[in-house]
């Protein structure tokens, strides 16, 4: 663990709170997030109520790797495994097609889920604790600035969260990168902290098969 992580007990308690179909706020390499089960209705009704989110904009995931990652999705484009290769742990959400039977809450226009492999232990604690992805929208009420810390985060969401875990001040200065990725191609949806021309060099090094 980081010299940023939260205590065992703690983490232990989050894993419970996300089994029971709460919501806990934990950090990642980039800010503070909410995380709730995804599979559990009762927990997705609570983070788009908590952040006054539009139902109809979906929320992307972070998995403790890869494998469980490409688990969410139908298919895994060449250029999504060169990407995750290249990037994972790190703050790239690749937006895959989505399986079927996956909750339509986490599922874009296009069919797409994003998801990401976080390289903050916390994150993929968690993710590794409840055995499947982790929701990882920002701890903040929509139009808000995402928390870098956890008061801030206490401050924009009040008691409705069960847990809050504390991994002190973040310092990123940009969200992750989101890229969708399918059999057409690739394009960025939001850019952040991977730039596209690193993208565009991992996607040129050989040739996709």
């Amino acid at each position: 663990m980081s010299a940023h992580s939260v205590e065992i007990a703690a983490l232990d308690d989050a894993i419970a709170a996300l089994q029971a179909g709460e919501l806990v706020i934990y950090p990642t390499e980039t800010f503070y997030g909410i995380a709730a089960d995804p599979l559990s209705s009762t927990a997705l009704e609570k983070l788009f109520a908590i952040k006054g989110r539009d139902p109809q904009k979906p929320v992307a995931l972070i998995a403790a790797d890869a494998q469980m990652a490409f688990e969410v999705a139908s298919e895994i484009p060449p250029s999504a495994r060169r990407l995750a290769k290249a990037f994972w742990p790190g703050p790239l959400t690749i937006v895959l097609p989505a399986r079927e039977g996956f909750p339509l809450q986490l599922i874009g226009p296009d069919g797409g889920v994003g998801v990401r492999v976080s390289p903050h232990p916390v994150a993929r604690a968690l993710s590794e604790g409840i055995r499947r992805p982790i929701t990882a929208t920002s701890a903040n009420r929509s139009g808000e600035d995402p928390a870098t810390t956890v008061q801030m985060a206490r401050d924009s969401l009040g008691d409705k969260v069960k847990v809050f875990l504390d991994g002190g001040t973040l310092r990123a200065s940009a969200p992750s990168t989101v890229i969708a990725c399918d059999v057409s191609g690739w394009r960025i949806i939001r850019a952040g902290a991977i730039g596209e021309l690193a993208i565009a060099a991992a996607l040129s090094e050989g040739t996709l098969q």
